[in-house]
C-alpha cells in the first residue's frame, strides 16, 4: 500500500547507509516517491549522486542549496510527507531528535514533520545498550516515533534488538503493513489451508499436491488488514509472519472439520481453501501394509463435507468464501458448487493453467458470485490474495 506515498529517507553517519539504496528500490518498487535528507557525516558513507541517481531527486544536505539565497524548506517537506524514515539512524542522530537539537537539515525536518516518523537504529552493540541510548529511544518512542528492531518488525521495548539495522526488505515491508488498509479491523476471519493426508497405514496415506501457499497468503492478508484471523493449516512446512494469525495444525479431514465447524461459530467470515480429502480408507492398517504378490485393494469411505456443513451453519451476517479447483467443465462446476454449499462466492482455478495451482507462486482465478463473474490475470499468490480479500471486505 505504499502506491502514490512520499516518503522522506533521512540517512545518516553509518558503516549501513549504504542499505538506503535498497530501501530506495524497493519503496519504488512499491509505488512510493523519495526524498532524500542526508547528513554531512552521511555523505563521507555514500555520495549523494548515488542517491539522487535512485530517486530522481535532488539530495537535500544542506540548508541552503546556493549563496544567492536559494534555500530548502523543511517545513514545506513536513508537509509534503506521508511518512519519514530515517535509516540508517545512528546513536548521535538519536540524541539530536530527543532532545530538539536542530543543527542539520535532518533533524530541523523531522522537527517539523506532519507525518509519521520510523527509525532503524545502527550501531554497535555496546552504544545500543548504553543507558543513555535506551532513554532516547524511549523518549522518540514516547513522541510517537515507531522504532524498526532487527528480526521483529515492531516497536521496540527493552534490548530486543543488538544495534544492527533491520534488513532494507524488512524495513520497506514495515512500511507498507503500516499504510495497509484496516477495512478487516475487527472482524474475525477463519481460514483453511493445504491438504490432508488420510491413513493407510502407519507410513502410508492419502493425499495430494497443495503447498498451502494459497491459503498463508489469504492469512497474511487477511492480518496486515486489521482481521484477527483463525488458520487451520494441513501438513505443510510453510510458517506465518503476523502475529494476529493464530494457527491450528491438523492432519486428517476428521480433525480440520473438528477443528473449522468449532472456530466458525464465531467468525464473521470463512475462506475455505484448503484442498481436503474426499476420500478416506474404511480400514486403517495398525503395521505397515508388506508387499504381496496379490493386488491391494484398499476400499474408501467420503470424509466430511466440511464446507456443506458450514454453509447448513452459516448465519446471515456471515460471509463464507468457497475454492474450485476444476478440469473440465470449470464455469458450471463452480457455479453449482456455490448453490449446493451456499457460498457468498467461489474461487475458481484451473489445472488447463499451467504453473498456477499446486505447489506454485502464482495463481489465475476467477472470481463467481451470484452477480457474475470476474477474471483476473496470472498474479503471484500474494497478489491473488489481494484481489480475493477485495472482494470480501465490501461485503462484510
Amino acid at each position: 500500500m505504499l502506491k502514490g506515498k512520499k516518503i522522506v529517507l533521512g540517512i545518516t553517519g553509518s558503516i549501513a547507509a549504504y542499505k538506503a539504496c535498497y530501501i530506495i528500490r524497493g519503496l519504488i518498487k512499491a509505488g512510493a516517491e523519495v526524498q532524500v535528507v542526508i547528513t554531512p557525516a552521511g555523505k563521507e558513507f555514500i555520495t549523494p549522486i548515488t542517491l539522487s541517481a535512485l530517486t530522481q531527486k535532488p539530495v537535500i544536505s544542506d540548508f541552503f542549496s546556493q549563496r544567492d539565497g536559494t534555500w530548502h524548506s523543511h517545513v514545506a517537506l513536513g508537509l509534503w510527507a506521508d511518512a519519514m524514515l530515517i535509516a540508517p539512524c545512528t546513536a548521535s542522530t538519536l540524541g539530536k531528535m530527543a532532545n530538539g537539537v536542530a543543527d542539520n537539515m535532518l533533524i530541523t525536518t523531522y522537527l517539523s514533520m506532519k507525518a509519521p516518523v520510523f527509525l532503524a537504529p545502527a550501531m554497535d552493540l555496546d552504544m545500543y545498550q548504553h543507558p543513555t541510548t535506551q532513554e532516547n529511544l524511549r523518549k522518540l518512542q514516547s513522541f510517537g516515533n515507531q522504532v524498526i528492531e532487527p528480526q521483529s518488525g515492531f516497536l521496540a521495548s527493552g534490548l530486543e534488538g543488538k544495534g544492527r539495522m533491520e534488513e532494507p526488505e524488512r524495513i520497506v515491508e514495515y512500511l507498507d503493513n503500516y499504510f495497509e488498509k484496516k477495512d478487516l479491523a475487527g472482524k474475525k476471519i477463519m481460514i483453511t489451508a493445504g491438504p490432508t493426508y488420510e491413513k493407510i497405514d502407519p507410513v502410508r496415506f492419502i493425499g495430494n499436491y497443495s503447498s498451502g501457499k494459497m491459503g498463508f497468503a489469504l492469512a497474511e492478508e487477511c492480518a496486515r488488514r486489521g482481521a484477527d484471523v483463525e488458520l487451520i493449516a494441513g501438513p505443510v512446512a510453510l510458517k506465518t509472519k503476523h502475529p494476529n494469525i493464530h494457527r491450528t495444525d491438523v492432519e486428517s479431514c476428521q480433525e480440520m472439520y473438528e477443528a473449522a465447524t468449532k472456530a466458525f461459530a464465531g467468525s464473521d467470515a470463512a475462506i475455505l481453501c484448503a484442498a481436503v480429502a474426499d476420500f478416506r480408507p474404511v480400514t486403517v492398517a495398525d503395521e505397515k501394509i508388506k508387499r504381496e504378490d496379490d493386488d491391494l485393494v484398499v476400499r474408501l469411505q467420503p470424509t466430511h463435507d466440511i464446507a456443506a456443513e458450514l454453509g447448513r451453519m452459516k448465519r446471515t451476517e456471515q460471509r463464507l468464501i468457497g475454492f474450485a479447483l476444476e478440469t473440465n467443465d470449470e464455469q458450471q462446476n463452480a457455479q453449482g458448487k456455490l448453490e449446493r454449499k451456499n457460498f457468498d462466492f467461489i474461487v475458481l482455478n484451473s489445472l488447463r493453467n499451467k504453473g498456477t495451482c499446486f505447489q506454485s507462486d502464482e495463481n489465475q482465478i476467477s472470481i463467481i458470485s451470484r452477480d457474475g463473474q470476474q477474471d483476473y490475470p496470472r498474479k503471484p499468490k500474494s497478489e491473488v490474495a489481494r484481489d480475493i480479500i477485495d472482494q470480501l471486505a465490501c461485503r462484510l
